[in-house]
């Protein structure tokens, strides 16, 4: 199970609609499928769609719908197959409208679970109160934010938070790497991250710049990791950040930064599972999240379908390149869901 297999369709997808802009004159934007079109088709990826109070399609096929966190998709797509492979009749929609994106769904009551890389904002919890929409927590891996550049560069062997920060704050007049180290090339660095319906914008810019949502404009934003990853693969002079993850899946062709949380890049500490789990990773190592439309859960389906996440899912965390949760937050965490359950 890998990245590149879950994301093949919705490449495919964006490229050809690029040639017919380009070919048109049209400006390109970056989409997501719905799910309508996806369940249309039989596809498992795409953005969440409202669907019937029972879960089911027209056919009478049982749905769980899920959007939201691009981080948290490998794994819940990884969950998603497995699981179908045993319950035909039911389908699994898995979205990626970016944490914050997935919320706006979830809170409107179309997904079943969201998918988060942050825990939930309090804007968002009392909005899901006036709609009347009770939700459970479940912690589902642990992810460390990797700082990535193009393998052609021999100069960033290390960077601090205050490096970082010089870099990505909002009003940050720094565009050139000799801006940020004498020694370093007079290029203009070119710079890659993710939108701002994003979980891991919100985390980074909160533990890096001090404040949510506080970052520089003059980047390339996407939803879609995988953009990310062809900007910084493909610019000899960039820099960007995204799960550690879609790091791992293409480490040939991307090299992790270490980071230092001191003055001193020679305590920089480079994301590994080890280092994640074992929290020296900081301040970049966050949990990863389910939030579950709790009503729901009388759905067998659903119930079900997130029982299967969190025995068998653990195993696929590892697989898909995050951390798996220690034993004693994984027990809690099937504590909190059996009781919502009822059982």
């Amino acid at each position: 199970m890998t990245l590149k297999s879950v994301s093949t369709g919705l490449t495919t997808l964006v490229f050809s609609f690029a040639l017919l802009a380009l070919n048109s004159g049209c400006e390109v934007k970056s989409t997501t499928p719905t799910a309508e079109s996806d369940l249309e088709s039989g596809s498992t990826t795409g953005s969440g769609a409202e669907t019937p109070s029972d879960g089911a399609s027209d056919n009478g096929q049982k749905r769980v719908l899920i959007d939201g966190s691009s981080t948290v998709y490998p794994i819940s797509q990884a969950v998603a197959e497995e699981f179908q492979a045993s319950h035909p009749n039911v389908k699994v929609v898995v979205g990626t409208s970016g944490t914050g994106g997935g919320f706006k769904k979830f809170i409107a009551g179309e997904t079943d679970i969201n998918d988060a890389s942050r825990p939930i904002k309090e804007k968002e919890a009392a909005h899901c109160k006036d709609n009347g929409i009770e939700y459970i927590e479940l912690k589902v891996a642990i992810d460390g934010i990797s700082v990535v550049v193009n393998p052609e560069n021999d100069w960033c062997k290390a960077l601090t938070v205050a490096q970082l920060k010089k870099l990505w704050e909002p009003g940050s007049t720094v565009t050139k790497w000799s801006e940020l180290d004498p020694s370093w090339p007079a290029e203009e660095i070119r710079l890659f991250g993710p939108d701002t319906d994003s979980g891991t914008f919100d985390y980074f810019t909160d533990v890096i710049c001090g404040e949510e949502g506080a970052s520089r404009t003059g980047y390339t934003p996407s939803t879609d990791d995988n953009v990310l990853v062809r900007g910084v693969s493909g610019e000899k002079y960039s820099l960007g950040y995204f799960g550690f993850a879609y790091y791992l899946e293409n480490a040939a062709k991307l090299r992790a930064v270490p980071v230092s949380a001191t003055e001193d890049v020679a305590d920089a500490v480079a994301p590994t599972p080890e280092t994640i789990e074992g929290g020296t990773y900081t301040p970049l190592s966050r949990p990863l999240f389910l939030y579950v439309n709790k009503a729901k859960l009388a759905r067998p389906e659903l119930a079900e379908f997130l029982t299967y996440y969190l025995e068998k899912g653990q195993d696929l965390v590892g697989e898909v390149g995050y951390v798996r949760l220690g034993q004693e937050t994984h027990a809690e965490t099937a504590q909190t869901l059996k009781q919502a359950i009822g059982e």
